[in-house]
Formats: structure tokens, sequence, C-alpha cells
């Protein structure tokens, strides 16, 4: 991904691990070390930071029970729902 993601942004990313044991492995912080300009480390970030997890993934259940009582008609009907709810 590093690749598609410079093609993009330049330098305008930062890495941020969320303390995943995939994401925490040794060669996959040593890389991203090397490889990136900005990397925020597990060891430097908690693993429960409001920060990582800025949303309530509660609001994800009620907006989906608001959104689908009845069947999407369309996707201009879904937009409507999900900027009504």
């Amino acid at each position: 991904m590093l690749p598609s993601i410079r093609s993009i942004a330049v330098d305008a990313y930062i890495f941020e691990q969320d303390s995943a044991p995939t994401h925490c492995a040794r060669q996959t912080v040593v890389l991203l070390q090397h490889e990136t300009s900005k990397f925020i480390g597990p060891d430097l970030w908690p693993p429960n930071s409001s920060d990582l997890n800025p949303a309530d993934y509660g609001i994800c259940d009620v907006m989906q029970g608001c959104v689908y009582q009845t069947l999407v008609l369309d996707v201009t009907d879904l937009k409507l729902r999900l900027t009504d709810t």
C-alpha cells in the first residue's frame, strides 16, 4: 500500500499503530520506521486512545435501526435516510 499512498498523499499522512498483534510485529514496525516519514509506533500510542477510536460504534447500530426499518428503494432513498437520521 505504501506506493499507492505515496502517489496520492506524498508526505501528508501519518502511520499510527493500534496495538493489533499483526501491526506490532517487529518486522512491521521496523519497515514503517524506515519507509514512512511520520510514524507513531505501538509503544508511543496507547491501545485504547480515544484519538484512535473517536466514534462511538454503538451509534452504528442505532443508525442501522433507523435507516433500515423499511426496504431501501435506491441510493437516493438511502442518502436521504442517512442525512435525516
